[in-house]
């Protein structure tokens, strides 16, 4: 999955309502995607039923349980000093258990239950169902694994917790896995093949939201452009679908609109996008329906089209411009992020130019931008060479930065003087006296509190902005609460 929590965040431990009769703790902390996130949500759920309720205190845990993330090196360095953590905590409180779930999982499981002996359960993100089994294992004193991935489980039958919630945004989960073989990646080989969750699964999800009082969620993926449900199964396998099946199938479009139509007041964003699966049906939907916000997270990658090639990414430049010049003649002003690796093995400088020439050419709103960092078990781990020096690498990463945060901020400055819809989501980080929220197009907007509250739609006109945030003056309620 490519990346959509901003990489600054650390693990975030997370709490949710507390059972009265439930006599154990859990603290969980999450690293990595916006699908780990939810994941720890899936399995807060599970374990609620099993006793254990969720504390931010890592000294009264009775399990310890860490969601991994496998796609940066600096995201598996944090997760190792998390464990050491934990297991000087365990020295004190010999009965807490340590478990490792999700990405890293797979690859790690003998490392860190054999060898470095630092962790007692290692689950896999299709194994949570079976976390009641393992740690019964564990406490009878044996090390519990299941790192098997499957063809079926999607957790649509699951509802999951909202842990730390501000209790106007919530992630729904529609898709598992990735067929996308991106060379840079680990997904396929940690969260297995592609297969989609029940459509009726996710209204009543949604619809459950919305009685809660949600304001806004997000339909959340490795891929949701691939999104196909055709009663079940792979999404490799929907050739052998009978003709019924294929003839009922729900893509993401369809999905998309039963979504937007099941509760026209909530918002409604999706990630991540895959430039070689978004099609024009779901950019119509998004045109078609208000609700739908008019943002796009669509990582490209890299601007060369022989690095494209090498990453196995399977569009060019010039489908990627296509696609760009298509969302921005249908849905005029829309946001626009990306993702961008810079130093892959063999990138030139003139490879190098070609992606500083694509972001000129978008002008994306902002961006998650990373030097290449070898991935074990990944196919370019196994076939190409990391033969761009660390040196060149930041300072061609430097050179990406500098230039997105140019566009960001011309991007932000198109606002000055209009006037935006905002959803209330917190206290703003800086102030205490102004509200912070996003509009539409996903960009972050602060304006004074006055009377407002949490989860309102406000309008806002905009009078300043930094390259990141909008500056504004509260203006009275939006048509939309």
């Amino acid at each position: 999955m490519e990346k959509t929590i901003d990489e600054k965040k650390q693990g975030n431990s997370l709490v949710l309502e507390q059972k009265a009769e439930n006599s154990r703790k859990l603290f969980i902390e999450s690293y990595g995607c916006a699908m780990n996130f939810s994941d720890s949500e899936i399995v807060a759920s599970i374990l609620s039923k099993e006793g254990f309720n969720t504390t931010q205190n890592l000294e009264e845990a009775d399990l310890v349980l860490v969601n991994t993330c496998s796609i940066r090196e600096k995201a598996e360095q944090t997760v190792r000093k998390r464990l050491e953590k934990y297991n000087a905590v365990k020295r004190i409180n010999p009965g807490m258990k340590v478990g490792v779930l999700g990405c890293m999982a797979e690859r790690l499981k003998s490392k860190f239950l054999e060898e470095e002996k630092i962790v007692d359960l290692v689950v896999g993100p299709d194994a949570y169902k079976d976390l009641p089994n393992l740690i019964n294992e564990v406490e009878e004193g044996r090390d519990a694994i299941n790192v098997i991935l499957s063809k079926e489980e999607t957790y649509g039958d699951i509802s999951p917790v909202r842990l730390q919630t501000n209790g106007v945004s919530a992630f729904v989960s529609i898709t598992r896995g990735c067929d996308n073989m991106c060379t840079f990646c680990v997904v396929p080989f940690t969260r297995g093949r592609e297969r989609s969750r029940d459509p009726q699964s996710i209204i009543e999800e949604v619809n459950d939201l919305a009685a809660k009082g949600y304001k806004e969620i997000t339909l959340l993926g490795q891929n949701v452009d691939s999104y196909l449900w055709y009663g079940g199964g792979l999404k490799k396998d929907f050739k052998n679908a009978t003709e019924i099946q294929k003839a009922t199938a729900t893509n993401f479009a369809g999905l998309l609109k039963l979504v937007a139509e099941a509760q026209p007041k909530m918002r409604i964003r999706f990630s991540t996008s895959n430039p070689q699966d978004m099609t024009l049906d779901v950019i119509e939907a998004m045109a078609k329906y208000r609700n739908i916000c008019n943002y796009i997270h669509l990582p490209v990658q890299s601007g060369s089209d022989r690095i494209l090639k090498k990453m196995n990414r399977l569009h060019t430049r010039e489908e990627y411009f296509r696609l760009i010049d298509n969302i921005k003649k249908m849905i005029p002003g829309c946001g626009i992020s990306h993702d961008l690796i810079t130093g892959f093995p063999t990138e030139t400088e003139e490879d190098h130019q070609d992606t500083l020439s694509l972001m000129e050419y978008v002008q994306y709103d902002f961006g998650y931008m990373f030097a290449y960092s070898e991935r074990p078990g990944t196919m370019a781990e196994r076939k190409l060479e990391d033969d761009v020096p660390e040196e060149v690498k930041k300072r061609r990463l430097q050179e990406i930065v500098d230039l997105q945060q140019k566009h960001s901020k011309r991007r932000t400055e198109r606002f000055l003087g209009q006037t935006v819809e905002v959803l209330i989501e917190r206290e703003s980080k800086k102030s205490a006296n102004h509200w912070s929220g996003r509009n539409s197009q996903n960009t972050v907007v602060v304006f004074d509190k006055e009377n407002y509250q949490v989860g309102d739609f406000v309008n806002v006109i905009i009078n300043d902005c930094t390259s990141a945030t909008l500056i504004g003056k509260p203006v009275g309620y939006s048509d939309n609460n």
